[in-house]
């Protein structure tokens, strides 16, 4: 089984692949704090309650934007199961330009890229990826990464206001039924769901006028599917479209 591991600022999202379906998957926070010893112990027992073996690991691939985790998990797959992973470099892109990739580019936007060149081989496409930040990529039906454009997440959003005003209160992200909020909560809502469909739609608008052409869109992230019918330039929902990424990766090499 092919193990793929997504560290990103917010999140480790571990997934096991069997060669035709993904088996199961897992999300734990990502702590710098923690050892690698920790990490194994965590990531054995969740691999045994699903009734997986360290032994049924025969390929892994690490993608990370956390550079203090990365090591860790190099060394934790190598322990847990004898395989030494890939590790996502700029120079991982199937079916992209190497030259077209930016230096800064985060190799999870690369898988996000991958995927989508296997979907829409043919089209220009952007990804929106609905994570600690909401970052939207630009593909080209030549394997061209067009650019990035990054905002801040919505739950990050409400987080900075939570904890940077005295009377705002956490609110739990989800579609009103007004624009018009009553109370703090409907009203902080209310900004950020609607706030962030009509961003959204600039950004998808501005980059089909920027590069004079229609795109496909694909979205991904957890709040993927609240976004879509506010948005309505979706064309595709994509849960696991960034593992999708790595495991084409994976299997290329």
């Amino acid at each position: 089984m092919l193990l793929v591991v997504d560290i990103g600022n917010t999140n480790v999202v571990m997934a096991l692949y069997n060669e035709k379906m993904w088996a199961a998957s897992w999300r734990i926070h990502s702590d710098q704090m923690k050892t690698s010893d920790e990490y194994l112990v965590i990531i054995e027992r969740m691999l045994t309650q699903k009734g997986f073996k360290p032994k049924d690991i025969l390929k892994g691939i690490i993608s990370s934007v956390v550079p203090n985790l990365t090591r860790s998990f190099q060394k934790v797959v190598y322990e847990l199961s004898g395989v030494k992973p890939i590790t996502v470099t700029h120079d991982s892109g199937v079916g992209i330009n190497r030259e077209t990739v930016p230096s800064e580019l985060g190799n999870d936007l690369l898988a996000n890229a991958v995927a989508a060149r296997a979907i829409y081989p043919d089209e220009n496409v952007v990804v929106l990826d609905f994570g600690t930040a909401l970052t939207l990529t630009a593909v080209s039906n030549k394997g061209d990464i067009l650019g990035v454009s990054i905002v801040p997440g919505l739950v990050t959003a409400v987080n900075s206001l939570f904890l940077n005003t005295a009377q705002i209160p956490q609110v739990q992200l989800r579609v009103p039924d007004k624009v018009l909020g009553r109370t703090s909560e409907q009203s902080i809502q209310s900004g950020i769901m609607f706030g962030y469909a009509g961003l959204v739609k600039e950004l998808i608008d501005k980059t089909e006028k920027e590069i004079s052409s229609s795109v496909k869109v694909i979205a991904t992230g957890g709040l993927s599917h609240t976004m879509a019918p506010l948005i309505g330039r979706i064309d595709r929902i994509e849960p696991l479209h960034t593992l999708e990424g790595l495991k084409i990766i994976a299997e290329a090499n």
